[in-house]
Formats: structure tokens, sequence, C-alpha cells
């Protein structure tokens, strides 16, 4: 996994990360937003939080689209549970149903902008030069526990034929092991899950609790689905740690809004291989 290779963009008042790996791929837009601009009390929330009023939210998703020159009408997202159910889509000729359940988007299509929401949890875009299949996966600890991104990768290999070793991933902000505590029966279900791993680490100052280190259990997931280290990019970015530049759940309780990471396929040929950026 390249702890590099991703930049700041900014369109006018949204701010957004870019994997430079992705923008290499033609006809292929995406981005991770982050809380900068917007009309959600200054901010870019993007979920339908309580506190925050549903014509605000559209106008923020409208804005942080226009800002990767995608239409709201192209937007594809799914009700989140936290698991390791994914979707594929496979027409876009009617509205992709916001209210069905499950934690990763898949499709082959054109036009559709999948999308994930994260306030700590990591969102996870992929992309197939090859076939032009792409995903965009939440994964929080439950959905790493029960590999929602290895599973996945294997849905793209059976329904596309999308070969692991071509894949490109980019992995956005979320919470690193510096901040993601969780008790001791977490700690032993990753243990079980995957034995010798060694993805927690005893709490330095409270007794009983555990840092989780998410970022391994997903690097493993990828590795044992046959995906090179090389073709994935890790921002490397705490959203616990910045909470000027992300929205954190562990930081802000309920008040949290949201984040998207969005990928999308622009009508046009098939996107070919492409060199890959050397890391910086």
């Amino acid at each position: 996994m390249q702890g590099d290779g991703f930049e700041l963009r900014e369109a006018g008042d949204i701010a957004y990360y870019s994997c430079v790996a992705l923008e290499k791929i033609v006809h292929l837009r995406h981005g991770f937003s982050t809380r900068r601009g917007g009309v959600s009390d200054g901010t870019l929330n993007l979920g339908y939080a309580a506190w925050d009023s549903r014509a605000h939210v559209v106008e923020n998703r409208r804005r942080f689209l226009s800002a990767l020159s995608l239409s709201s009408g192209s937007l594809a997202t799914v009700a989140q549970i936290h698991s390791a159910e994914f979707h594929i889509i496979k027409s876009r000729a009617h509205q992709w149903n916001p209210r069905t359940r499950g934690d990763a988007l898949v499709t082959a299509g054109e036009g559709i902008a999948l999308a994930v929401q994260v306030a700590d949890c990591f969102p996870v875009l992929i992309a197939d030069p090859g076939t032009g299949a792409i995903a965009a996966v939440h994964a929080g600890w439950r959905g790493a526990l029960a590999r929602i991104l290895r599973r996945t990768i294997e849905g793209m290999q059976r329904h596309f034929g999308s070969d692991p070793a071509g894949l490109t991933i980019a992995v956005g902000p979320g919470i690193r092991s510096c901040c993601l505590e969780v008790g001791s029966e977490v700690a032993l279900a990753f243990e079980a899950e995957f034995p010798g791993s060694r993805l927690c680490s005893p709490h330095p100052v409270n007794d009983g609790k555990h840092l989780l280190d998410l970022i391994l259990a997903l690097s493993q997931q990828l590795a044992d689905a046959g995906v090179h280290s090389g073709n994935v990019f890790d921002s490397g970015l705490c959203t616990r740690c910045r909470p000027h530049e992300f929205f954190s759940f562990r930081a802000e309780g309920a008040r949290a809004g949201r984040m998207m990471a969005v990928i999308c396929r622009e009508p046009g040929p098939r996107a070919s291989r492409l060199p890959r950026a050397r890391p910086r």
C-alpha cells in the first residue's frame, strides 16, 4: 500500500482530496470530500443528519458533485448498515433506491456516480481500467471484520471479469490506529478473524481498551484478494486527528456531519491500462 499519492483540490469554496493514480484513468471522475465549504453551518455536510435541513444537504451534494463535474441526478447511494453486503447496478433506467441496505456499490455503467458516506469509517474507491468496472466501499470496523472489501472485489471478478491484480484502489481519510479505541470483545473478534495479524494493541492509558488498525485489516483483505500493494493508495489522513478538516463521529457524536467518496465512469471508450504514477 502506497502511503501517498493524494492531492487536495479546490473548486471555489469546496475542498476535496483526489487520488493521482485514479486521475490518470481516462473517463473517470472521483473525489473524497472534506467538511470545508457548503451551507450547513458553514460546513459541507452530505448526509441527512437530524440537525441539518434536507434543503441544505441537497445543495451541499449539488456543490460537491459540481466540483467533480458531475450532476446530482447521477448520484447512487445505499443505506449503510456496517455489513459485507454489496450491490451491482446494471442500469440507470430508474434512480437507484437509496433505501437499499448495504455497504458497497459496483457498476460498469456510464454516468453512475457511486457514493458512500463516512465520518470515521474508511471510504474505498476501486477502478478496473480493463473492464471499466468501478466500486465504492464503506468500511468501518464491523464491515472490515466481515471482509466487505474482499467480498466486493470478488463480486467484481464474478460479475465483470475483473482481474484483482489490475485494480487501482484508493483508501480515503478515516480513523487511524492512533485514535480507534475498541473494547476487548472487538479485539478478540479481530484476532479470531485475522489470526496472527496483530491488528490490535493495548491502549497505552485506558486499561482494558485496545487500539485497532483498520488499515492493516483492509490491506490484508486486498492481499488475500490478489491485489498488488503497489496499486493501492492510502491518503494517510486520520479524521479524528483533524476535526478542522473532516467530520468525525468519535470526536463530535451525533453532531457529526457526513462526508462522501464518489467515483463515476463518464461516457466514452473503455479506459485502457495506463502507466502508473511513480509514488511521491
